[in-house]
This record gives structure tokens, C-alpha cells and sequence, in this order.
């Protein structure tokens, strides 16, 4: 699956953060993306390889 990863965009990832939430918003694109989560607000760092890999669904923002 071919997803154009923009900033603004909701990524749902297959495992869950600890807070419960499977979603992220993207903030930062690149080698490395900084995604934040949309259940507590925890923000991180990672490699673009890990977020493909994992990617279940792609929202747009409306």
C-alpha cells in the first residue's frame, strides 16, 4: 500500500501506545518522522522504515 505520508495526516499504526490510542498525527516528514499521539498528546521520533511498516490507515485532515 502506497501511502503519501503529509504533515497534518492521522496515521493508525498497528500496535497501540500504552495510553490506549492507535493513532498519530504526523508533524514532521522526512528520513525520520515526529508524530504525535492523538490520545495523550506524547510526542516521539522514528524512522520512516518503521512507520511504513507499520501503517494500517491513513486519514486526511478535513
Amino acid at each position: 500500500m502506497g501511502y503519501t505520508y503529509e504533515v497534518g495526516d492521522i496515521v493508525k499504526l498497528k500496535k497501540k501506545h500504552p495510553c490506549g490510542s492507535f493513532e498519530w498525527e504526523i508533524l514532521r516528514v522526512g528520513a525520520d518522522f515526529r508524530l504525535k499521539c492523538t490520545g495523550c498528546g506524547h510526542q516521539i521520533m522514528t524512522p520512516r522504515k518503521m512507520v511504513e511498516k507499520n501503517t494500517k490507515g491513513l486519514r486526511k485532515p478535513e
